[in-house]
């Protein structure tokens, strides 16, 4: 699987943003699929996959090479892991099948998200929220189990440089990881800096309510986007935070 970001200049602007984001007007919670077709469209990387609705029948899926992840789809659902909503490491049709079977019977399931498993990482986290007070920020963290661990999350107004990108991975208490630790090397930070940028532009846009990248397996060379959710702002209130 290829990791590396298909634009390394990082985020389209703001207007772009829009535009993608316009094909949802009316809409709240996304879908995973649809989240990361966004981000593809800007240039970020996600794991290739195919997303197969409710009564769709599961086809196997052509040009993805096993060992496949198959995820629960749900607007309704906000943590998959609760509910038993993510299978890993199917190797075959046959695991593919009996997973998706299962999957779709989870209460609120809209479809099935087929997915190759992409490598393992450093983990972290990259998401946005609209402060009450001062607007849009972007959010930066340690993913994995240092979430908790480290309470590790750095904030930062909408939108970023490249220098506040920087000053955000700067605060993390896991930035030796980053670095590269114990003759590990260091993961590729402009993919990094790219990605904080790409939700930058996404919260500046004055549409999304929020937006969550976690996990974001980081690489010596690119990145990962494994899991997104976006919930798009009401049409009235996000006049209010727009430019």
């Amino acid at each position: 699987m290829d990791t590396t970001s298909p634009d390394r200049q990082g985020s389209v602007s703001s207007s772009s943003v829009k535009r993608l984001l316009e094909r949802y007007t009316g809409r709240h919670a996304l879908l995973e699929h649809e989240v990361k077709g966004i981000l593809r469209e800007m240039g970020l990387s996600v794991p290739l996959g195919v997303f197969i609705g409710r009564g769709e029948p599961l086809v196997p899926p052509s040009g993805l090479s096993y060992p496949l992840v198959a995820k629960v789809s749900a607007a309704g659902i906000s943590s998959k892991s609760n509910l038993r909503g993510v299978r890993t490491g199917l190797k075959d049709e046959g695991a593919l099948r009996a997973a998706a079977a299962d999957l779709m019977e989870i209460g609120k399931a809209e479809g099935v998200l087929v997915e190759e498993m992409a490598p393992s990482g450093i983990e972290i986290i990259a998401g946005g929220i609209v402060d009450s007070q001062f607007g849009p920020v972007v959010m930066f963290g340690m993913g994995g189990i240092l979430v908790e661990l480290l309470r590790d999350s750095s904030f930062a107004l909408a939108p970023l440089s490249r220098g506040d990108a920087l000053w955000l991975i700067g605060q993390s208490r896991g930035r030796a990881l980053l670095e590269g630790y114990r003759g590990n090397p260091p993961v590729d930070k402009e993919a990094l800096v790219c990605i904080l940028l790409a939700v930058s532009e996404i919260m500046a846009t004055g549409m999304v309510e929020e937006v969550d990248l976690n996990p974001v397996a980081l690489y010596p060379e690119g990145a990962m986007i494994l899991d997104a959710k976006l919930l798009l702002r009401h049409s009235d209130t996000a006049a209010r935070w727009s430019g």
